[in-house]
């Protein structure tokens, strides 16, 4: 009965928490310092922790090479049955990015997201905090991205930088 009433609380709250969270008209990603902010008025108002993809070092340049891309996109839609708990896309690859990939011959890949922990994988926040472990993608824990989800609409610009 504790737990039913515990479950009703958050499902009642948490609808006045979202709504109550500012919305972001800006998204900034510092690879190196393995940091997401969110930005209101060119203002830094809440940062978080990430984790990128497992060869984090450079632009992503091909489908498989495990790096994140860096340059200028949008959050254009969301997912909330990924793989992973929720996901935001990122417009990976625009012109810029297929055409240097053509040049080469390869595929640029694409599927760039924002995402929580593995589905059902929650709970082992700690063997994932701290470790570069996705295919490009930017992890950060499932409550993190609860709170980037209701606070980045789609639409939003998002830098990525080295």
């Amino acid at each position: 009965m504790k737990r039913l009433v515990c479950v009703f609380a958050i499902l009642c709250v948490l609808p006045l928490w979202a709504t109550s969270l500012p919305q972001a008209d800006s998204v900034l990603i510092m690879k190196a310092q393995r940091k997401l902010y969110l930005l209101k008025n060119g203002e830094v108002y809440r940062d978080y922790d990430i984790s990128l993809g497992a060869n984090p070092i450079g632009h992503k340049r091909h489908l498989g090479d495990k790096r994140t891309p860096e340059g200028r996109y949008i959050i254009d839609y969301r997912n909330a049955q990924s793989r992973f708990y929720r996901s935001l896309h990122i417009s990976y690859p625009n012109k810029e990015d297929k055409s240097l990939a053509s040049q080469r011959g390869l595929n640029p890949g694409g599927a760039i997201f924002i995402h929580g922990l593995p589905n059902g994988r929650g709970h082992l926040v700690n063997n994932y905090r701290g470790y570069d472990w996705t295919h490009g993608c930017i992890a950060v824990t499932n409550q993190e991205v609860d709170e980037i989800w209701a606070q980045v609409p789609n639409g939003t610009p998002i830098e990525i930088k080295p």
